[in-house]
C-alpha cells in the first residue's frame, strides 16, 4: 500500500455509505410491513425487533444467545422481507426504493461470500501458509526427496 491513509478512508467512506443504504433499506421495509399490516411505523419496527432480538441466556452455566427465529432461518425470513419489499416497490412503479432494497438483497445473499474472500485475503498477508493454493507457491526448482537409512 503506497498511501495508507488514503485507503483507510476511502474504506471508511464505503462503509458510512454501507451503512446509509442499508439503514434507508430498513426504514423502507418498516414502512411496507407497516402499510401491510395496518399499524404504525413504531409498532412495525417492535415486531421486527421482536422477531430479530437476540438474548444472552445462561442455562446450565454456559452462556447461549436465544431468539424467537433460529440462526438458519434468520438469513431467509430476510432475505423474504426484503424480495416482498422489492416487489412491493415495483409493482408500484417505485425504482428509487427498489434499488437500494434490491441492493439490500444482493448485499444480503452475497456477504458470506464477502467475509470468506476478505478473511482469507487478511490471513494470507499475514500468515504465508495460509490460503487454498498454498502448495501452488513452492519453487519449481526444487527438487523434493525423501531419504532413508538403510539397515545391515
Amino acid at each position: 500500500m503506497r498511501a495508507p491513509k488514503l485507503t483507510i478512508a476511502a474504506a471508511l467512506c464505503v462503509l458510512a455509505a454501507l451503512a446509509g443504504t442499508l439503514t434507508y433499506t430498513g426504514y423502507l421495509v418498516v414502512g411496507v410491513l407497516a402499510d401491510y399490516l395496518g399499524t404504525g411505523r413504531g409498532m412495525a419496527g417492535l415486531l421486527l425487533a421482536v422477531l430479530f432480538a437476540r438474548f444472552p441466556w445462561v442455562s446450565n452455566r454456559k452462556l447461549r444467545i436465544v431468539g424467537l427465529l433460529p440462526a438458519p432461518a434468520r438469513r431467509p425470513v430476510m432475505a423474504s422481507l426484503l424480495a416482498l419489499c422489492l416487489l412491493h416497490f415495483l409493482s408500484q412503479g417505485d425504482y428509487v426504493p427498489a434499488g437500494f432494497t434490491g441492493f439490500a438483497i444482493a448485499f444480503l445473499l452475497g456477504f458470506p461470500w464477502l467475509r470468506r474472500a476478505v478473511a482469507g485475503r487478511m490471513s494470507s498477508s499475514v500468515f504465508g501458509f495460509a490460503g487454498k493454493n498454498a502448495s501452488k507457491s513452492t519453487d519449481d526448482n526444487v527438487i523434493e526427496g525423501e531419504f532413508r537409512e538403510k539397515k545391515e
